[in-house]
């Protein structure tokens, strides 16, 4: 074991095992107190909301409460761990979303038999909470069982490993596009992955103007084309008439590579095959699709991005869902729409563009950042990001 690995572990089980805790937000010191949080003065909150359902919203913390849940069949880049080991993960969501958008959370770790059940589950304890936030589903059940949430709840549902990474992925690309002097509509994209985070990335992608046209996707058994018989209905979606079949025929003349599937899967002559100007995301984590020493090593005029801290250009989660929750609870909107996602993307590209705060620049213990090759997307710690996401995604829906 390394003592990185010994580090993470102690992190967790010091000095009192998990990441989060449940503290009150009135005070309980004295008899008075007592009456006022629990009986006989909990009674008048309870008859104004049977009286009234939307006096949740004033009496309990149900508007700032989201759920984060899962049944652990893709946990982070470790695949199916099962519900009880994903918790941590979990943990670490609620974490997220408590400190860089103030909002509490329950994480929920489900251990259903089926897709139905896992269903019937979240609609039976929806009445707890102003948003569901599903995490670590794999596909594609993760769609059926959001499609499912949305139709029957009347809070946000919101899948981040489709919407967050989607959302995260645009803004990236939209302003890597504009240093390589590209345009969206024009450019040929290559997705390697076609699960829950390249399926929604590129349909956010056609959304905004990309054209299907000239998307190729490529799964782990190659090229998605009309002539496969083993697609799900998601993929066929994406099937393209092609005598494309490997990633190396689809990356010869690409534009954008995205990355989404697993370790070392590009080499430097699928990076050598690609248009001028190339941008690739390679965010397979831990390890990318291709280190970025080694996309740069064959050739200097690419953009890099991968879902690394420890990389220019992380593309992170974090920097939509918090916010984008936020923006949706402060609205009080039943859904989280295609507009707000939209709304979300160019308020994160429009604040990359603008210069970054000394506060930032201390943060990451870095002399300089500006908009350019190295800086795409604006850093987690911005503390711009909560004056300006929610506030967009908020009138967006509305």
């Amino acid at each position: 074991m390394t003592i990185l690995n010994q580090q993470a572990l102690d992190y967790h089980e010091f000095p009192r095992p998990g990441k989060i805790s449940v503290e009150s937000s009135k005070p309980c010191t004295t008899a008075h107190d007592l009456s006022m949080a629990y009986t006989p003065g909990v009674a008048e909150p309870v008859r104004e909301i049977a009286k009234n359902p939307e006096n949740a919203y004033r009496y309990t913390n149900k508007g700032n409460l989201v759920a984060v849940i899962t049944d652990g069949t893709a946990v982070l880049g470790l695949g199916n761990m099962g519900p009880l080991a994903s918790k941590p993960v979990m943990e670490g969501k609620s974490i997220l979303f408590k400190r860089f958008a103030g909002i509490d959370v329950f994480d929920i770790e489900i251990s259903a038999p089926s897709v139905e059940s896992f269903i019937e589950t979240v609609v039976n304890i929806s009445p707890t909470f102003g948003g569901i936030n599903l995490e670590d589903i794999a596909a594609p059940h993760c769609f059926v069982i959001e499609k499912a949430l949305k139709e029957r709840l009347d809070i946000p549902v919101f899948h981040d490993d489709q919407h967050g990474t989607a959302v995260i992925i645009c803004a990236g690309l939209l302003n890597a596009l504009e240093i390589q002097g590209k345009k969206l509509k024009d450019v040929k994209l290559v997705c390697l992955g076609a699960g829950a985070a390249g399926l929604s990335g590129m349909r956010l992608l056609i959304a905004m103007g990309a054209n299907k046209e000239n998307m190729i996707l490529v799964d782990s058994k190659g090229v998605i084309h009309s002539g496969r018989t083993d697609l799900n209905v998601y993929k066929q979606d994406f099937a393209k008439d092609t005598s494309m079949r490997t990633l190396t025929d689809a990356m010869n003349g690409a534009d954008v590579f995205i990355g989404v599937s697993g370790a070392n899967l590009v080499d430097r002559a699928m990076v050598k095959s690609m248009a001028s100007k190339p941008i690739i995301f390679a965010m397979a984590n831990p390890d990318p699709e291709i280190l970025p020493q080694e996309a740069h090593a064959a050739r200097g005029d690419l953009i890099m991005a991968t879902g690394r801290s420890d990389f220019p250009n992380q593309v992170n989660n974090v920097l939509g869902f918090p916010f984008i929750f936020r923006g949706a609870l402060d609205a009080r909107a039943r859904q989280i729409t295609e507009k707000m996602l939209i709304a979300a993307v160019k308020a994160l590209a429009e604040l990359a563009r603008e210069p970054v705060p000394d506060e930032v620049l201390r943060a990451y213990n870095a002399k300089e950042m500006s908009f350019g090759r190295n800086y795409i997307l604006p850093k987690p710690f911005d503390p711009r990001l909560i004056e300006r996401i929610p506030l967009a995604v908020a009138q967006a829906a509305n």
